[in-house]
């Protein structure tokens, strides 16, 4: 082995210079060179001249240049199927892309985009099964470092196509979810205007069509039950009014209720709708065993009393409740009317809602607030007020129940306010027992029919015995 050493290879004359240039080319050309650090820290090159050796493989360096080449070979042919596979891969990529790209060109349909898909996946193939024919006959003629670039190039050409491809997938169904809700929200409108047209007719104030052919001799508990459903609708109509004037008025929501119905559980934040309801039907039918709910000193002959409510029964029952009041100040309907209002809007509550008590001045000295709130209220108590004058118009005589709190519940004189009160998920337990949380609406007796009041109820979990 010769060593070339810097220095006295610069001071050689011009036949040595040749010589090493030629040498260096050799070694150039079969990468066979290496470095080593110096003394001096200069680079020195070791070199194998191929003149100098023998054929004889006893000689040490013939081997060592035997196995330098060997191992050239072997690195170089790894390189060559590294770049094999990744151009494979690459190809693949490429026809996944343009498989995503046919796909893409048939909804909506486009001709010519599945044309270029169809010729992009044909020229892939083509390109595969050229690379297959050449490695099986062994004429690979790659440049490992250059197809390696190219097949990177070319597989994040195809991903970026792939990726473009599906963000236009995304974009497309984003368009049809946009319309598909576009067209729900307007059903929703419909279905919400709707809705609002049915319940202002049902809770309009005005006379109740339906008993226009009522006639006294074929009252019967049916009739009064139409009229309950009728003023429960006006309960639940006013009490939103209610909760959206308490709302604006920032009051605590949850402690009204727990003042009214302390230690109730409710399943939904919104059933405590329900609490206020209670409370407007309680407060409205007060009294209700009483003649005139206990408001009138007035007293009619008892066989003479039956028609004597139905008659007022069909004089109120054409009536607007706001002209009645204003045309009749002194009759036992304004007076049911004002002791209602005073009972169940507070004074507190008047002046959070308006900022001020000029409806209850005015209600005091006989006027009538123009007000939607006192509206709604006047036609709320219209309605409860002819379900006092049917109720004592029948034949039968009319009584009024409450359930207790903690009681057991009862299909016979009982119905559920809300399924979703029965707190389903707890009530499997064996040792969950339903009970009566609180009534929403009282019930009634009609000589031997029974009306059932309207309860919330609630689970309540007792001890296992033991044994």
């Amino acid at each position: 082995m010769e060593t070339i050493k810097p220095k006295s290879a610069f001071n050689n004359n011009n036949k040595n210079s040749s010589r090493l240039a030629r040498t260096f080319q050799k070694v150039i050309n079969l990468r066979s060179a290496s470095k080593i650090a110096s003394s001096n820290g200069i680079g020195i090159c070791v070199l194998t001249s191929q003149n100098k050796f023998s054929t004889d493989d006893s000689n040490p360096d013939h081997k060592s240049s035997n196995s330098h080449a060997g191992d050239h070979s072997k690195v170089k042919q790894k390189a060559v199927l590294e770049a094999l596979v990744a151009k494979v891969f690459a190809s693949v990529t490429s026809i996944k892309a343009a498989y995503a790209e046919l796909q893409m060109a048939q909804n909506p349909y486009n001709s010519d985009a599945i044309q270029a898909a169809d010729q992009a996946v044909v020229e892939e193939l083509r390109t595969l099964s050229e690379l297959k024919r050449k490695f099986l006959k062994k004429e690979l003629d790659l440049s490992p470092q250059v197809t390696l670039m190219l097949a990177e190039i070319q597989e994040q050409q195809s991903l970026m196509k792939t990726y473009e491809i599906t963000i236009k997938k995304l974009e497309s169904g984003v368009e049809v979810k946009d319309s598909e809700i576009a067209v729900l929200h307007k059903q929703l409108e419909d279905c919400t205007g709707f809705n609002k047209s049915l319940e202002k007719k049902l809770n309009a104030s005005g006379p109740l069509s339906m008993f226009d052919n009522i006639q006294f001799p074929t009252l019967n508990p049916s009739h009064f039950v139409q009229v309950l459903h009728c003023c429960l609708r006006s309960v639940r109509s006013f009490v939103r009014m209610m909760i959206k004037e308490m709302e604006l008025a920032k009051w605590d929501l949850d402690s009204a209720a727990k003042a009214i119905e302390p230690g109730a559980v409710f399943a939904k934040q919104s059933h405590r709708s329900f609490v206020f309801e209670s409370f407007v039907c309680k407060t409205m039918l007060e009294g209700f065993d009483s003649p005139d709910f206990g408001l009138s000193k007035d007293s009619v002959p008892k066989k003479l009393e039956t028609e004597h409510h139905f008659n007022k029964f069909k004089t109120l029952k054409s009536a607007l409740p706001k002209p009645f009041l204003l045309q009749n100040p002194n009759s036992s309907f304004a007076k049911f009317t004002r002791t209602k209002y005073f009972n169940l809007v507070h004074a507190k509550m008047e002046c959070s809602f308006f900022g001020n008590l000029n409806q209850r001045k005015l209600i005091t000295s006989g006027g009538l607030p123009d007000t939607a709130f006192f509206t709604a209220f006047a036609e709320m108590a219209r309605r409860f007020w002819l379900l006092y004058c049917l109720g004592f118009s029948l034949h039968e005589q009319v009584s009024i129940f409450q359930v207790k709190k903690d009681c057991r519940f009862s299909e016979v004189y009982m119905e559920n306010v809300s399924e979703e009160s029965l707190f389903s998920g707890e009530i499997n337990d064996a040792n969950v027992d339903v009970r009566v949380s609180f009534t929403v609406v009282p019930g009634f007796k009609i000589g031997k029919t029974v009306i059932q009041s309207q309860v919330y109820l609630c689970p309540v979990i007792t001890p296992p015995v033991s044994r």
